[in-house]
């Protein structure tokens, strides 16, 4: 059977080269694929001096990473930024990086859309890099799936497929960057094409001229992130006398000696995380994986509207608009269904729950769809400011 290919061409039917099942069955965390033409004649919505403004913001999370070659250290510097810090800049050899750019820029939410083969609560934010000829972050491993777009100007990236490629990072940075990279696959990447990689491939992109990159990342929490905010959830629930006990002790051997009856009042008293529910594990998944673990949150309106005036003003024509920094995501209970946004758990009906978590904006029909649960849960959801009523121009 002849090697899968590593390079293939997108085309208006299949951006991916392939049909999206293909490459979940043959790629997906699995092997790297470039794609070139994955977004052909692609044209930035966003230009850098948009980006530096963003950086500039206090909510935005950025960074600039700065490499001296001569002496190949690396200089790591965070935002918010001031204007006047970019002209100060060197013309080559940095970097502006810029997280959650989905949540500011609508045109680049958009892009999303072009992901949805993905189940859309794995999508962590879309990240913006604008870097200087020259500019790189250095060789590094990511520990999730990442889809590299280049946007604008050109990029050269180097890989190492190798399963035993080296993957220890030097003790003089503060970034992670790899102590040795040896790259077996090289690629200058023009706008609309697209490297996908999956977890943990060592990887180096350098910028050819003045480009942005825009980096589509998955979430991927780590099994000790699950067991660690599990075990705090389920601490939270236990009263404070729900201690270890002992009274069957006896009389001991050896004071000092932690015996075998000590051991199974101890598996007794963590029983909780053995007999966990599979309905209490799926509620606490869904809060979990749709908290946003960024800087962004969600402003409460002082006077949150009644469900009665929304509707009032969505037959008017105006438009509830979800939040950027609202993740929402629905999981089946049974006949019914939970839905899960930043950390709540709301029941309602399957079909409710898949109308809110998946509608940027709801008009006076998605309301109507709504169950009671749907209506009361999404009342709860605009006082908690994870929608604004855009209301109709008024023609003049």
């Amino acid at each position: 059977m002849p090697p899968l290919p590593i390079e293939v061409t997108g085309t208006p039917d299949q951006p991916l080269g392939m049909a999206p099942e293909v490459f979940l069955r043959d790629y997906w965390q699995k092997r790297p694929l470039l794609i070139r033409a994955a977004f052909p004649g692609f044209v930035s919505p966003i230009s850098p001096e948009d980006l530096a403004g963003l950086a500039c913001e206090e909510a935005a999370l950025a960074r600039v990473v700065l490499h001296d070659r001569k002496r190949d250290r690396w200089e790591l510097r965070t935002g918010p930024f001031s204007e006047e810090s970019f002209p100060k800049l060197p013309k080559q050899d940095w970097t502006l990086l810029v997280q959650d750019v989905d949540k500011w820029d609508m045109d680049i939410r958009a892009l999303l859309g072009a992901f949805r083969f993905l189940p859309a609560w794995r999508v962590d934010d879309v990240m913006v890099s604008f870097a200087a000829p020259g500019g790189s972050v250095g060789a590094h491993v990511d520990q999730y799936d990442v889809f590299l777009l280049q946007a604008h100007g050109h990029r050269r990236w180097q890989i190492d497929t190798r399963p035993d490629a080296p993957r220890g990072f030097r003790p003089d940075v503060e970034l992670k960057l790899l102590s040795q990279f040896d790259p077996d696959h090289d690629w200058v990447l023009a706008p609309g094409d697209m490297l996908y990689l999956p977890p943990g491939v060592p990887h180096h992109g350098v910028a050819e001229d003045a480009c942005l990159t825009f980096s589509v990342g998955m979430r991927a929490p780590s099994q000790a992130e699950l067991m660690v905010d599990l075990a705090e959830e389920l601490a939270a629930a236990l009263p404070e006398d729900s201690r270890y006990a002992d009274p069957d002790l006896a009389l001991p051997t050896d004071p000092w000696e932690i015996d075998e009856a000590a051991f199974g009042r101890v598996r007794a008293a963590l029983r909780g995380l053995q007999d966990l529910d599979e309905a209490a594990l799926r509620r606490w998944f869904g809060r979990f994986i749709t908290q946003y673990r960024a800087a962004g949150e969600l402003g409460r309106p002082a006077r949150p509207p009644s469900l009665a005036s929304l509707e009032a003003e969505l037959a008017k024509g105006g438009q509830l608009l979800r939040h950027p920094h609202a993740r929402h995501a629905w999981a089946r209970d049974g006949q019914r269904a939970c839905l899960h946004a930043n950390g709540l758990s709301l029941p309602m009906g399957v079909a409710a729950a898949r109308r809110l978590a998946g509608a940027d904006t709801l008009s006076t029909d998605d309301v109507a769809a709504l169950d009671a649960d749907g209506r009361d849960a999404l009342e709860s959801l605009v006082a908690a400011g994870h929608y604004q009523l855009v209301k109709p121009r008024r023609r003049r």
